[in-house]
């Protein structure tokens, strides 16, 4: 086992130590094509041993963000990030996948989007990977995952309120670290684990009013569908306080997908379409087109935003 596979299996033994397994509740356009869809893709590949290594691929990812059809500007973002730190072995995948549904009128939500994916992104790039890549031993002295990842989100939170006053953004990423995901979420974009042929299980919980109103009982599934203000939320980055940033963290087992995406997409498509949707196509990236194009079909409401994870963890 190369000394990064060994730095990150003891970094994930700890965490598991640390954390009990949760669940975190309930069940562009622009003066540039980087503005427009507000997307930063980036793909890392260092491998342990060119001459022995034997590749495995841990990740397939597939994204897409569109304006939908009544909107008539986008202000979701989309950040996806991988790497593998040993080619020959899987438990050093490193996997940042992001999306953001910003707030705030045409420049106000998609600076707000763009923001918060770079400041929460720097974050866990600096504070997970950057020592990963360095092969740093890592100490008691040095914060939980689970910690990282809270801080991501609320770091993200200071620099939208700082730099864009009155603007927000919801802000919803998974990690995967070895065979483990980690997921911080504020808003109402959502995160969900899909395996085999099950329900896709959301991971995530809407911070919206209409939300809150179903969980104490004052509002049904099909009230809260056509609600008003089913798009208020009471959580989102952006805000003057900071607000309280969901975190958790489960195991990953071989074939696992996540599946990220902001309201465009699941006021607009129903659970049972996006399981079919996703097991039908031949790839994740024609999975996102098709989402995408039956989210639009479905009326097209909002911003329509989708990343597509497939993994291969071992």
């Amino acid at each position: 086992m190369s000394g990064i596979s060994r730095w990150l299996r003891s970094r994930l033994t700890g965490e598991l130590a640390r954390d009990r397994e949760t669940a975190l509740g309930g069940e562009g356009n622009g003066r540039s094509a980087a503005t427009r869809e507000a997307a930063f893709e980036h793909q890392a590949l260092i491998e342990a041993d060119a001459r022995t290594a034997q590749p495995v691929d841990v990740f397939s990812v597939g994204w897409k963000t569109d304006t939908g059809v009544v909107r008539d500007h986008n202000e979701d973002a989309v950040y996806v990030f991988t790497g593998c730190l040993d080619a020959k072995a899987s438990t050093s995948a490193f996997g940042l996948f992001m999306v953001a549904d910003g707030m705030g009128g045409h420049a106000g939500g998609e600076e707000a989007s763009a923001l918060a994916l770079r400041t929460a992104a720097s974050h866990l790039i600096n504070g997970v990977y950057v020592p990963l890549l360095s092969g740093v031993e890592r100490g008691a002295e040095l914060p939980a995952m689970g910690d990282v990842m809270r801080q991501a989100g609320e770091k993200a939170n200071a620099a939208v309120s700082r730099n864009l006053p009155g603007s927000g953004t919801t802000l919803t990423y998974g990690m995967v670290a070895g065979s483990r995901l980690f997921v911080g979420h504020v808003g109402d974009s959502r995160a969900y684990l899909l395996r085999g042929t099950d329900a896709p299980r959301v991971l995530t919980q809407d911070h919206s009013l209409v939300r809150r109103l179903v969980e104490v009982g004052q509002l049904t599934e099909a009230e809260a569908a056509v609600h008003p203000q089913r798009n208020v939320l009471y959580r989102a980055v952006g805000q003057p306080d900071t607000p309280e940033v969901d975190v958790a963290t489960l195991p990953l087992e071989p074939g696992d997908q996540l599946l990220l995406c902001s309201d465009g997409l699941w006021n607009m498509v129903n659970e049972a379409e996006i399981l079919s949707v996703v097991t039908s196509s031949g790839n994740v990236q024609t999975a996102c087109e098709k989402l995408v194009e039956a989210a639009n079909a479905a009326g097209g409401e909002d911003n329509i935003t989708v990343v597509l994870i497939r993994t291969n963890i071992q």
